[in-house]
C-alpha cells in the first residue's frame, strides 16, 4: 500500500443515492476507507452505531466542538454532522484513500485544509427521480421532504465549486464511474461538462416547491 492515501470528498442531494454508491465502492475495492461521521440525528432502520455514524447527543457534539475534535462540522436540517480528525489522519497515514461523505459547507472547509483532495457531487439525472427516491424512503414526512427539496435547491447553486459530477442512474455503473474519477482524470464527469443537468434540476425543484 502507498505511504499516504488520498482524501476524497463526496456530497450529493438527499435522495441521490450517494451513501449506497460509497458503501458498495468500499465493498468492491480494498483501497478505500469511509470516514465515520458523528451526528445528532436519530438512527434510521438498518443503520448501526459506530459503523453508519457515531450517533451522539447534541451536548456531546457541542463538547467536541469546544475541544476542537472535528476536521469540519455543519448543521443540516436541525442536526449536527461532523468529521472526527483522528480517524481521517490515522487512515491516510496507513495508505488508505479516505472518503468523506459530507455536506457542501463542510466540504469547502476540508478542501481548504486539503487542497489536493477531489470534490465529487452525486446527483440523479432529473428532479422527478430525486423526489421519487425521497418519497420511497418511507422515513421522511411531507414536511421533511419539503425541507430536503428546499435544501437541494440551495445546494444546486453551490455544485459549481465541485470538480466532478456523478450522475447516479445505474448503481453498478455509478460505482465504476466513481472509482474511475478517483483514480483517473475522468474528463467526461467533470462538472464543467455537465452543469446543465444541475441547472435543470434546480429549475424543476423550484417549480415543484412553489406549486
Amino acid at each position: 500500500m502507498k505511504n499516504r492515501g488520498n482524501l476524497i470528498i463526496i456530497s450529493g442531494f438527499s435522495g441521490s443515492g450517494k451513501s449506497t454508491i460509497v458503501n458498495n465502492l468500499i465493498k468492491k475495492y480494498n483501497q478505500y476507507i469511509l470516514s465515520i461521521s458523528c451526528t445528532t440525528r436519530k438512527i434510521r432502520i438498518g443503520e448501526v452505531d459506530g459503523k453508519s455514524y457515531f450517533f451522539i447527543s447534541v451536548e456531546k457534539f457541542e463538547e467536541m466542538i469546544k475541544n476542537n475534535e472535528f476536521l469540519e462540522y455543519a448543521k443540516y436540517i436541525d442536526n449536527y454532522y461532523g468529521t472526527p480528525k483522528f480517524f481521517v489522519e490515522e487512515n491516510l497515514n496507513k495508505g488508505f484513500d479516505v472518503i468523506l461523505e459530507i455536506e457542501i459547507q463542510g466540504a469547502m472547509i476540508v478542501k481548504n485544509k486539503y487542497p489536493n483532495s477531489k470534490l465529487i457531487f452525486v446527483s440523479t439525472k432529473d428532479a422527478d427521480t430525486l423526489i421519487n427516491r425521497l418519497n420511497q424512503r418511507g422515513s421522511n414526512s411531507k414536511d421533511e421532504i419539503k425541507k430536503r427539496i428546499r435544501r437541494s435547491i440551495d445546494e444546486a447553486k453551490e455544485v459549481k465549486k465541485y470538480d466532478y459530477l456523478l450522475i447516479n442512474e445505474n448503481l453498478e455503473e455509478a460505482i465504476n464511474k466513481l472509482n474511475d474519477i478517483i483514480n483517473n482524470d475522468d474528463k467526461k464527469n467533470k462538472y464543467n461538462n455537465n452543469f446543465n443537468i444541475i441547472k435543470n434540476i434546480q429549475i424543476e425543484l423550484e417549480k415543484k416547491i412553489n406549486d
